[in-house]
């Protein structure tokens, strides 16, 4: 597949308007032209994007009136992500574009271009696929600062450098970076995604590596019923309500299937897979966990399902990983671990 400066520039002049809304936040839409300050994201009304193919020419070139500046969308992207090799802008371009993936040529009509609906799973699914691998990236060190190493069948997180955060208070909309966790259905399917809003500065005690906005959490999509798995469930599998939760979990269980179902209302409603026989219900020290358990216990009773309650030290198992340590973890959950599934799943040693 070709990554010529020619074909990309191409493609994402195809796409003009979600590149411009993308790395060029500041800037608003009017007309045919996306207006903003310069090419690197500086409010203003000095620079103009072109949307639309026109006799002048073609979407996604751009001039700067001001300065008499003019480039297309590839300069956009090197100068507000700061880059300067042209095999770092090409990588941030089909990341972008989710180029490759599976070798598919992007031939989206018109309908499928337009803007999906706020909060929809399509925006949760287009979400998702312009975000990277977690590798080397700002994800990693946050889940390092909480706590967790271990990396394995987390291929349901993601990065994205520019995350919209819209505030509460219809206050205006920041950029943020993100983890992004794909939600996904019992066939796999992505139908929803949780955002997790990071401090660009690093790891912090004081907010524990998240954002320092009111709301560094958010989910989008159909969601009810659905998680964020780790791992193919078989007969065997734990659920519980955070990320961080699950994946601190795992650290003690590494082959242990496990689902985050973002909260206690959702935890309640999780769909049960075909195979499952034996659940694990990671809950949480709180009232709303107390009640996810309660209702997952009816539930899974009705099903035929075993289950058996997981309970923290302190407020969470991630708060048990952090405060507590690795070897305090997996001696919490080694005595609460039916013997069947201690070989089968428990790590020999913290």
């Amino acid at each position: 597949m070709s990554r010529s400066p020619n074909d990309l520039a191409h493609r994402l002049g195809r796409q003009a308007e979600a590149v411009c809304r993308n790395y060029l936040s500041n800037g608003r839409r009017q007309g045919n032209y996306w207006l903003v300050g310069d090419v690197r994201n500086t409010p203003g009304r000095s620079m103009y994007v072109r949307l639309r193919d026109t006799p002048k020419g073609p979407a996604g070139k751009w001039t700067d009136a001001a300065t008499g500046e003019h480039g297309d969308l590839l300069d956009v992207i090197r100068e507000s992500c700061g880059l300067t090799d042209f095999a770092d802008i090409s990588v941030e371009a089909c990341n972008f574009l989710s180029l490759p993936r599976s070798e598919r040529q992007p031939t989206a009509s018109k309908q499928t271009r337009a803007m999906a609906p706020s909060g929809s799973a399509e925006a949760a699914r287009r979400l998702v696929s312009i975000s990277r691998p977690i590798l080397r990236t700002l994800v990693e060190t946050y889940l390092c600062g909480r706590g967790i190493t271990a990396s394995h069948e987390t291929g349901c997180l993601r990065f994205h450098p520019h995350c919209y955060y819209r505030p509460e208070d219809s206050g205006p909309t920041e950029i943020w970076p993100a983890m992004i966790a794909a939600v996904t259905d019992l066939n796999g399917d992505v139908t929803g995604a949780h955002r997790t809003w990071l401090d660009p500065s690093g790891f912090s005690d004081a907010h524990l590596g998240r954002a320092p906005i009111e709301t560094p959490r958010r989910a989008l999509g159909d969601l009810l019923g659905h998680g964020v798995r780790f791992g193919f469930c078989g007969d065997v599998m734990a659920a519980g309500e955070g990320i961080e939760t699950m994946l601190s979990q795992r650290i003690i269980l590494p082959t242990m299937p496990a689902l985050a179902a973002l909260s206690a209302a959702h935890l309640s409603a999780i769909q049960f897979p075909g195979t499952l026989r034996r659940l694990y219900i990671t809950r949480d020290n709180d009232p709303a966990g107390e009640g996810a358990v309660a209702t997952l216990l009816e539930r899974t009773k009705a099903a035929g399902i075993e289950a058996m309650v997981l309970t923290p030290q302190l407020g969470d198992f991630n708060e048990d990983l952090r405060l507590l340590g690795a070897n305090a973890l997996w001696a919490i959950l080694r005595v609460q671990i039916a013997p069947q599934d201690v070989s089968r799943f428990m790590a020999l040693a913290a």
